[in-house]
């Protein structure tokens, strides 16, 4: 079987590469559909009836990634693909730049246990691939190595690691090639002896630990045949281990026996009086407590799955925060003793215009984080409602408070995108902001600006998006600008400092992203405006935001470049096939593209919350109306268009870029090119190591500065 499948591959290696010896390709060199050699591609038609429609899909054979014959196809179409990205001399530019923005020097704040002096922490050298983590018996000890992942394979990374509240103990999980599948072990802190324990299932990962290092909860999904077939990405559940025991003796403490799509988790509160139990999707949970040890009934806090409820409990007091008849959330406060909705009273009110992300409950204070038109502001006040003051942010960007209730740590993080990003130390008592760690690397952002604008979308919505440039940008329509989206899930799109970004400024360019529905930018409604059948609604804001760039002078169709990933992906390949006149490249990443289908995939059948299911007639309707893939049309002319996967992507199936690619190519009509990535030993967020990360940013970032004309600085 492998000798076979050397031959498939060398043989379709060897056809591809003998088609291009007779096409040249250049930097910036202007292409013609019939003379890309693409790979040959067949078409296999497989009908199926939905709800009275029938659809036609000719690469459904692609979908099968264990096929010789795909793989085979991949690999052809990735010869295609580094045939035309390996010659750019942006590509040895953006490699040199990322090698120094990312390499380094560094090492994060110290954590302390939760029951003693021990303190964990990470810390990287330059040269390292991976970060290192440390531990030392208290602030005044030399610091110690507790697992050093450089010393493993490649592509062999640390999944979690949760040291128990003493810190005698590490449990540590790791994961192979970006798969999300950690396997958790067990680690004597001091000797690094490794525990004979295992866990139960896969997906393994340890919450909170016991007092008296007893044991610990976890969560896992079951094993195959555990469960009906094809579902045990289902059916998540959180257990207890017993330090000691085999995991077959393992307790199931909180699960679901009807909606295979819920997520479950268990922790201890800070001082570990309290259990907290939770079942929940995406967009709605429910909360349950009792006291740790208590085997008796669950206490409820909310019930029945239809709005989000957060939970902090202290000092005999119960915090709630929730979007329950407030979209922008608020917080109740309630006592341990008196959990019931009735006795719920209003400790934060809904804020009239920002959204409340979420409190954090340090130093015998409560902070509220908010979100004013996308940048942060912080609140602080004490435990009886009382507002002390605001957090002293140096600037308007994107920042986080973080620390414990009995410490005097107060934590701050800070960055946007003309302020690189910096760890602050709060002094409560001085209202004063301490800096603690700069960005390691010297850069500069002088005449670095970021306007912050507001376009109208297809339906009169304002939408807010910012425009990052350096101040002698002149609007004429000249400059090459990178456009960036996501739009789902609830996510926002926040005013964070990126290196990336950075590169493409001293290039010459612009970079913009964009506040679209269907993100969590300003609260539930917001959200839901750009979900189920509301999704053209994120489409039409994206499409508003580049007739907006063109129409004010910033750019051309000619030097716009867009770029999404995973539900971005999905973002950038609809506007792709309903406006593809208005975009010249388009950078498509680990994307959702056959919305039709999707949900039969893994365990993509979660996120039918988000997008719906062609199950239901319905949505199928709308489904089917935007899917990138099932919109394609013959004869087009489509931008140039490079769609990525992962192959060890543990979310989005790659079979929707190899789909996209195929289909794009056979409908494209004088434009492109078209082109297909599946990054090797890869998952969702890319590749294990430093050096992968940079190659594939590099070749991708490469690609689109080419087609927009963007040469490297000094060339």
């Amino acid at each position: 079987m492998k000798r076979f499948l050397s031959l498939a591959l060398a043989i379709a290696t060897l056809a591809i590469i003998f088609s291009l010896v007779a096409c040249s390709y250049g930097p910036g060199a202007k292409y013609d559909a019939p003379a890309f050699p693409y790979p040959e591609t067949k078409m296999i038609p497989v009908v199926n009836d939905y709800h009275g429609t029938e659809i036609t899909d000719n690469y459904r054979w692609l979908e099968d990634a264990s096929s010789e014959e795909v793989q085979a196809w991949t690999t052809a179409e990735e010869v295609f693909t580094h045939s035309i990205t390996d010659p750019l001399p942006q590509r040895t530019w953006l490699e040199s730049r990322f090698n120094a923005l990312w390499r380094y020097d560094d090492e994060s704040i110290p954590k302390p246990v939760l029951d003693g002096e021990r303190l964990f922490y990470w810390t990287k050298k330059k040269e390292d691939e991976k970060w290192v983590y440390m531990t030392k018996e208290n602030e005044a000890a030399e610091g110690t190595v507790v697992l050093n992942p450089n010393e493993w394979d490649d592509t062999e990374t640390l999944g979690g690691v949760n040291p128990s509240r003493d810190g005698q103990y590490v449990a540590y999980g790791v994961a192979h090639g970006g798969d999300e599948n950690p396997v958790v072990q067990i680690m004597v802190t001091a000797t690094g002896e490794l525990l004979p324990d295992t866990l139960r299932g896969w997906k393994q990962s340890v919450g909170s630990w016991m007092p008296n290092n007893e044991g610990f909860y976890y969560t896992c999904k079951p094993l195959e045949g555990e469960v009906p077939e094809g579902e045990h990405e289902y059916w998540h559940s959180a257990w207890y281990h017993k330090l000691g025991t085999d995991a077959s003796a393992d307790q199931l403490i909180f699960s679901d026996d009807e909606v295979k799509e819920t997520w479950h988790g268990a922790w201890l509160t800070e001082d570990a009086e309290y259990t907290v139990y939770r079942r929940g999707l995406f967009n709605a949970n429910e909360l349950y407590f009792r006291k740790t040890g208590d085997t008796g009934e669950m206490i409820p806090i909310s019930t029945g799955m239809e709005n989000e409820y957060g939970v902090d409990i202290v000092e005999g007091k119960i915090l709630i925060t929730t979007n329950e008849d407030a979209p922008r959330k608020m917080v109740y406060i309630t006592d341990v003793d008196r959990p019931e909705r009735d006795n719920w009273k209003v400790f934060l009110p809904e804020h009239e215009t920002d959204k409340l992300s979420h409190i954090a409950m340090i130093n015998g204070h409560v902070y509220a984080s908010y979100t004013h038109n996308t940048y942060s502001l912080v609140k602080i006040y004490d435990l009886d409602g009382t507002f002390v003051r605001d957090l002293p942010f140096p600037t308007i960007g994107t920042g986080g408070v973080g620390g414990r209730w009995s410490s005097e740590d107060i934590w701050v993080s800070f960055s946007s995108f003309t302020y690189p990003p910096t760890t602050f130390k709060y002094n409560f008592e001085a209202d004063e902001m301490v800096v603690y760690h700069e960005f390691p690397v010297e850069i500069s952002v002088e005449g670095v600006v970021a306007d912050q604008v507001w376009y109208p979308s297809k339906d009169g919505t304002l939408i807010s998006m910012f425009i990052v440039h350096r101040d002698d940008m002149k609007l004429d329509g000249t400059n090459p600008t990178l456009l960036y989206g996501y739009g789902g899930f609830n996510v926002s799109m926040r005013p964070n400092f990126s290196t990336s970004a950075l590169t493409w400024l001293e290039a010459g360019g612009v970079y913009v992203v964009t506040n679209l529905r269907g993100g969590g930018e300003y609260g539930r409604q917001w959200h839901e405006a750009g979900m189920l059948g509301q999704k053209q609604n994120v489409f039409d804001d994206f499409i508003g935001a580049a007739e907006y760039l063109i129409e004010e002078g910033y750019t051309t169709p000619e030097r716009l470049a867009i770029n999404g990933g995973s539900n971005g992906g999905l973002l950038v390949g609809a506007v792709t096939v309903q406006r593809p006149e208005l975009f010249k490249v388009v950078l498509c990443a680990v994307p959702l593209l056959d919305m039709v289908t999707y949900h039969q995939h893994g365990l993509a059948n979660i996120w039918a919350e988000e997008y719906g299911s062609s199950d239901d007639p319905e949505q199928f309707e709308y489904l089917h109306a935007y899917s990138p893939y099932h919109n394609i049309k013959k004869g087009v002319k489509y931008p140039a268009f490079l769609v990525t996967g992962g192959e060890n992507d543990a979310r989005v199936d790659p079979l929707h870029a190899r789909k996209m690619a195929a289909a794009l190519q056979a409908a494209d009509s004088g434009g492109g090119p078209i082109m297909l990535l599946i990054n090797k030993s890869s998952g969702h967020g890319g590749g294990t190591t430093i050096t992968t990360r940079i190659s594939q940013q590099a070749e991708q970032k490469a690609f689109l500065m080419d087609q927009i004309g963007m040469e490297a600085p000094g060339k």
